[in-house]
């Protein structure tokens, strides 16, 4: 049985669609009307942390069986005594061991750490028309909320707007207003980050960024995602943009320039064009070749100037996963995301991302088996973010445990984005005149939201702290899904703050692999995470012999 049903009773949420492990519907829509536990807690916070009407039920888990692999398999340790991680000074007194006192607090980087308020970050959120469409939200949300936000690959590219003189961008409007739409509301936590890939780097997408946002913005270099072993995709339905963007150097397929081609599309028989980015690698044919490529860029990005350089890899197998930690770790990089199979992407073929790479869980006990192996020589391990289908608190939770001490973020897709789609949806029904801006699909308020309110200032929990956060007259200027996002995000933080202090630890740094166990004998096996009943076990026997 699988944790995940369609609906879930006490907390009065529902899948639209097909529910997958992290409890997103397998296709999540931009303009759903509800209501999934992601959806519902950008909407009303912390509260979906609890049964729904008080007073009036009783509530037990529906969780009580654990086949298979997977992050459901792993279950959260709590102890009965003591309290780790409170600041110094501090005395583990009751009242100072309050759950709202967890710090949440991470960092990562080598030499100019980033501060972060949450152990969170988005995905690449790149070229898809819709992360276009809803950036704003996103950037602001995440700016808000203090965390890294990454802008992903192609955004130049696929720009109309920008302008390539000798091969080279200098002109990227799109790209520009990604950034300072983020700049604009951070106050020291959180980072912008840049992706590249094949393109960009032909385009001098680097060069561009550091020549005009100096060290205020983080490189990643792309290797790949969880999602898919092939480049970024996008549809466009537009004969003249599919043919600006093979001009621009991508393949587009069907070709846009075979005059067979363009009769389809005129009579109907072709709807649109695919456009894909490029495999990297491809002339290089050993792992030494390939770390000495690595290196290289990765010494020219600091010769450029860039301070913070991080990478981003896909669940290719355990060679490329040992490069991935072992060259991240040599050439001093601030951050290695590894991104599990289980993921998401806004387009990409669907059996490719059924049944391709190795599934998050395993990519990532794997990763932390290779780092440990790594600081046993001495060496400073790269700082670890975990990618792959995650959505809920008690995911975070689990995959930073699991990867402990390296990781210091999970990074988020699907789950994060919805907010921001919710909330435009949100601001077009009560905004009309706001709809095509923020690219709403409602027309009205459906009964799932307007159950909560009317007015934005009932609708959505965290309404009045993003108001204090940012002052009354620069509110007009925040759109919903940004407040939506700080909503998921204050829910998300909470809940993290419960699981850490059951576990009696009041700083995140603090958290450890004993403070998760496997369910299964399987997951223990492939995790090197003891099972349930063999955790303290010895202790427990010491106990009852003394």
């Amino acid at each position: 049985m699988s944790q995940w049903s369609k609906s879930n009773d006490v907390l009065n949420t529902m899948n639209r669609g097909n529910p997958c492990e992290s409890g997103l519907c397998t296709l999540c829509r931009s303009d759903c009307a509800g209501k999934c536990e992601t959806w519902l807690s950008s909407l009303k916070g912390r509260s979906l942390l609890y049964p729904r009407d008080f007073g009036k039920v009783t509530a037990g888990s529906g969780n009580t069986c654990h086949v298979g692999v997977s992050y459901n398999s792993l279950r959260i340790q709590g102890y009965n005594y003591g309290a780790d991680g409170l600041a110094k000074g501090v005395s583990n007194s009751p009242d100072n061991c309050l759950f709202t006192k967890v710090n949440l607090e991470t960092t990562f980087g080598r030499q100019d750490p980033v501060k972060c308020r949450l152990p969170l970050m988005t995905g690449a959120l790149g070229s898809t028309f819709i992360a276009a469409k809803y950036w704003d939200s996103f950037a602001i949300g995440g700016s808000l909320a203090g965390i890294p936000v990454v802008v992903g690959e192609n955004v130049v590219g696929v720009d109309r707007e920008s302008k390539l003189t000798g091969k080279k961008i200098t002109k990227a409007p799109e790209l520009d207003r990604r950034v300072e739409t983020y700049l604009r509301y951070n106050d020291g936590f959180g980072a912008i980050i840049v992706q590249m890939n094949v393109e960009d780097t032909r385009n001098g997408v680097a060069e561009y960024v550091i020549n005009k946002y100096g060290d205020k913005v983080c490189l990643e270099l792309k290797w790949g995602q969880g999602a898919k072993n092939i480049g970024g995709e996008i549809e466009v339905t537009s004969l003249d943009y599919a043919l600006f963007l093979k001009k621009r150097g991508y393949l587009v397929d069907p070709d846009p320039e075979d005059k067979k081609v363009q009769e389809a599309f005129k009579s109907g028989a072709i709807h649109g064009f695919a456009r894909h980015s490029r495999l990297g690698y491809t002339d290089l044919s050993t792992e030494a070749q390939v770390r000495e490529n690595f290196m290289e860029a990765v010494a020219y990005l600091r010769k450029l100037g860039y301070k913070r350089i991080s990478l981003k890899t896909g669940s290719y197998g355990m060679e490329a996963l040992a490069m991935s930690i072992k060259y991240a770790t040599d050439a001093g990089l601030d951050l290695l995301t590894i991104d599990g199979s289980g993921g998401g992407t806004g387009m990409s073929p669907w059996n490719m991302m059924e049944t391709w790479g190795v599934p998050s869980i395993l990519l990532h006990a794997k990763a932390r088996e290779y780092a440990a192996l790594l600081a046993a020589r001495g060496q400073k391990v790269v700082d670890m973010s975990f990618a792959g289908g995650f959505a809920r608190e008690d995911h975070v939770f689990k995959a930073m445990a699991l990867g402990a001490p390296f990781v210091k973020l999970i990074c988020m897709g699907r789950a994060i984005m919805i907010p921001g789609f919710l909330g435009a949806n949100i601001e077009g029904a009560l905004h009309p005149e706001r709809r095509e801006k923020v690219h709403g699909n409602w027309d009205a308020l459906p009964k799932t939201v307007s159950d909560l309110g009317k007015s934005p200032e009932q609708i959505f929990a965290c309404f009045e702290d993003v108001k204090k956060r940012v002052g009354a007259k620069e509110m007009k200027n925040i759109p919903y899904g940004a407040i939506a996002f700080c909503t998921l995000a204050d829910k998300l933080s909470a809940g993290l703050q419960q699981l850490l202090a059951g576990a009696r630890r009041f700083t995140l740094s603090q958290i450890s692999r004993n403070d998760i166990a496997a369910a299964n004998r399987e997951t223990a096996v492939e995790t090197g995470i003891p099972f349930i009943t063999e955790v303290q076990d010895e202790t427990a026997r010491k106990i009852l012999e003394s």
